[in-house]
This record gives structure tokens, sequence and C-alpha cells, in this order.
């Protein structure tokens, strides 16, 4: 693991014996311990050894609402919030953290659509995978370059473009913590916090994701519970490989949740046999030439996508309109 940047001055033992008994046996967290403790993490003021039977007890036992929440306090207190610009959409904002593996990664054609639109659109994630073609790789084929600071995706939205940020420009503490995937082998809370993350300092549209369905049940609760006047809206859909972006073969259920009450926008589409002409194959170079003779029309931008991009942008306008 990596070596700590301060002296450990937080005990997390008391913490780790609650949610450290198991799947049945452990006791979950109230939300302001939560938030401490997860804050004590991101300042590296536990031990390493804490810190890895913390990641594996949560891991173990999952999270409840009120940990997400104050684990995802205490990560949107750690970093420098970004200014929404003018206009009349309210940012969106793509999480992008798990790339293609198996079908072509169009996490892209999405954020492209909508910035040429009009709307500021934020695309942050992880900028390479060994095993998965990532939306930074891609965002590089395009010609699109990746942000290296606040200032760099202002100008960015003043220019229609989307702008990606790294996670590791966008905060740095969580990056940390997302990165210990590496030591241990095994995902961790942060992976789930990074996809619902607001990075506004003002209200905006997050687009989030769920692979497993014991987080569609949690996610669903948590935005059910906690009113997001502040945070903005989001919508919920199960991901394509993990994205944020709609199966091009065929749409998945997408969920907005307003102000704790939740809209079906689109319903869960059966397989069909049409399937709508696609990348030959996965890879950045490639995925990247198709985007662009999909964003001249000379391929058919596809119908759940097409739909998707739709919804985006009625909602990022009505979150402005009423901010």
């Amino acid at each position: 693991m990596e070596k700590a940047a301060q002296q450990n001055t937080f005990s997390a033992a008391h913490f780790i014996k609650e949610i450290g008994r198991g799947k049945k046996g452990a006791r979950d967290m109230s939300r302001e311990d939560a938030r401490t403790l997860y804050a004590a993490m991101l300042d590296r003021a536990v031990s390493d050894l804490e810190l890895g039977a913390i990641l594996i007890a949560m891991r173990i036992k999952g999270e409840s609402v009120d940990e997400i929440a104050g684990f995802l306090e205490a990560a949107e207190a750690s970093f420098e919030r970004l200014d929404a610009p003018d206009g009349p959409f309210a940012p969106i904002v793509i999480p992008s953290y798990n790339g293609a593996r198996k079908t072509p990664n169009l996490t892209p054609l999405l954020a492209l659509m909508l910035a040429r639109e009009g709307a500021p659109v934020l695309v942050h994630g992880v900028t390479s995978d060994d095993k998965r073609v990532t939306t930074a790789e891609i965002f590089s084929e395009l010609g699109l370059p990746l942000c290296g600071s606040r200032e760099h995706a202002l100008q960015q939205f003043s220019e229609g473009r989307p702008a990606f940020v790294a996670i590791d420009v966008l905060a740095p503490k969580v990056a940390m913590l997302l990165n210990i995937r590496r030591v241990l082998g095994l995902r961790n809370s942060t992976h789930t916090l990074v996809k619902i993350m607001q990075p506004f300092s003002s209200s905006a549209l997050t687009l989030t994701s769920y692979t497993h369905p014991e987080y569609l049940a949690m996610l669903t609760s948590y935005f059910a519970a906690f009113d997001s006047r502040a945070r903005g809206d989001a919508f919920l859909m199960r991901g394509t490989e993990g994205e944020t972006v709609a199966n091009a073969r065929r749409a998945q259920r997408i969920d907005w949740f307003h102000q704790g009450a939740c809209t079906t926008l689109v319903d869960r589409q059966e397989p069909v046999d049409d399937v709508p002409p696609l990348p030959e194959e996965r890879d950045a170079r490639q995925t990247a030439a198709w985007i662009r003779e999909a964003l001249d029309g000379r391929q058919p931008i596809p119908e759940a996508i097409a739909q998707q991009v739709t919804h985006c942008l009625a909602v990022s306008k009505e979150i402005r309109r009423r901010s």
C-alpha cells in the first residue's frame, strides 16, 4: 500500500470492530460516523493496516444508505468544486471508470452529442486500464485534450466541447483511495462514490450506473432518501459494461431522481434482432473513427443513445430554469 503522507493520528479500531464482523454480524455506521471515518481515510490519518481492514470489511459487509451518504459528504469536501458556466443548461456529469471490454465504448459519443447542443459536459474518470478501452483514450484519438486543471475544463465548456478531467486531477485524495485496488486486488467503496459524485458548486445532472442488483436497491434508496435540491438531479441505469451510456443494442431502464421522487424515463427494452451498425472493433482508434462518422451523419446514431441525449438535455434545462 502507498506510504502514508503524514503521521497516523486517527484510531479506527472501534469502527473496524463494528463493520468487521462479517456479512451477517457487522453493524452499519451512522451517517456522521461514516463521514468522520472516510475523512480520516482521505487524509491518510489511519494506518495502512487499518485502511486495508476497513476497505475489506466494507467490501464484505456492503454499504448502507447512511454510510454512502456520509462517505460521499467527506469525499466531496476533499476537493475544490467546479463553478458552472452560464447558459441555458445545467452541467451534465458523466463518470467513466469502466471502459469497454467486449463492446465499443460509446461514452464519448454521448458526451459530444450533449456538448454540441450547448450543454456543459464534464466527464471524469480514469485515463487507462490494462484490460479495457477507456473514454480518455478515445477522447485522445478524437483530438480532445484531457484537462489538466479546472480552468482548462471551463475553457472546454466555453468552446462547446466536453471536458475530460482525470480523477487524479479532479479529486486527488479520492483518487488515492481508488488506486488502492491495485494493491488489494478488489474494488472498494470509492468505486461507488465516484459514480455518484457531483463535482460542481451548483446544481447539476449526474448520470449514474450500477452493475450488480444490490447496488440498484441501495442507490435507489439513497437517491430517494436525500433531498437533491442543492446537488441537482440524477439518472440511474444499469451500466453498459459499467459505463453510463445507453446500450446501443437495447435500451436500459433509466430512472430520474428529483427531490426524492423517482420517474422512469425509459423502460428496459427486450432483445431485438435488428442490431444497429457499430464499430467493428472496440479499440480506441476505430471507435473514435466511427464516432466521427456518426456525428457527421455517415453512421446512424443508436436510438437508445439518441433517446438518452433528449432526456439529459430536457432535465438539464429544467435544473437550470429552477436554480
